[in-house]
């Protein structure tokens, strides 16, 4: 992995609705373009929401009735559920010299798996067969299911979007819909993979993904 050391921004203290990260995120995107703030990485958790990239199939949406709104998104990836005791982590990086954003997703990967571990939890990131989409996520290496989407986009060399770990909660949801473009997926939370243990608060998996991602609060302006 290299090195890429991020300020972190943690508003994981309560639920932020999805098109009002989408806004304040376009505003980090921009900023970072003009090298007008560092490489960031923004943890949150959004209201319950599916949101779609821009290659997902009509058949792979929740059904009509179901009263969780679906969003179409520019970033990569597939359908891909929202909600609450899941932590996002939005990238906003600018790409270093001979990156490419398979390159990005692919160190998101190792340092996801590398979290888990820290949180006890083996996981592991899969290679793409040869002719299929870009299989992008986490998988815990014991039950075999997907703890991890990712998703991401990039523009003007800086990136947008990130990942999505299911900490704790309601799972059904992730059963309503097709996620990541796969009908077999068996979505898993860290709690889950934790049975007959107290799973670890959000906070203490806040910490060990900012451990993994180097990722430290920006300093206090001085008085």
């Amino acid at each position: 992995m290299k090195s890429r050391p991020l300020t972190l921004i943690d508003d994981t203290d309560s639920l932020i609705e999805y098109s009002a990260a989408m806004d304040r995120m376009q505003e980090m995107w921009e900023e970072r373009v003009a090298d007008q703030r560092p490489d960031t990485l923004w943890l949150l958790s959004h209201e319950p929401i599916f949101t779609a990239g821009a290659r997902t199939p009509e058949a792979h949406f929740p059904a009509p009735e179901t009263d969780i709104p679906v969003l179409l998104t520019r970033r990569g990836g597939q359908l891909t559920y929202h909600g609450p005791g899941q932590l996002v982590g939005y990238l906003i990086v600018k790409l270093q010299p001979g990156e490419g954003v398979v390159d990005l997703i692919r160190d998101v990967e190792h340092r996801l798996v590398t979290a888990l571990a820290e949180l006890g939890i083996p996981a592991e990131r899969r290679d793409t067969p040869p002719g299929s989409e870009l299989l992008t996520g986490v998988w815990t290496r014991d039950t075999g299911r997907k703890i991890t989407s990712i998703g991401m986009r990039v523009g003007r060399n800086v990136s947008t979007h990130g990942f999505a770990l299911n900490v704790i909660g309601d799972l059904t949801p992730w059963k309503l819909a097709v996620a990541c473009g796969m009908p077999d997926v068996d979505m898993t939370s860290v709690e889950r993979e934790l049975p007959g243990q107290e799973p670890p608060t959000m906070e203490q998996v806040v910490a060990t993904i900012a451990t993994a991602f180097e990722a430290a609060a920006a300093p206090s302006p001085a008085p």
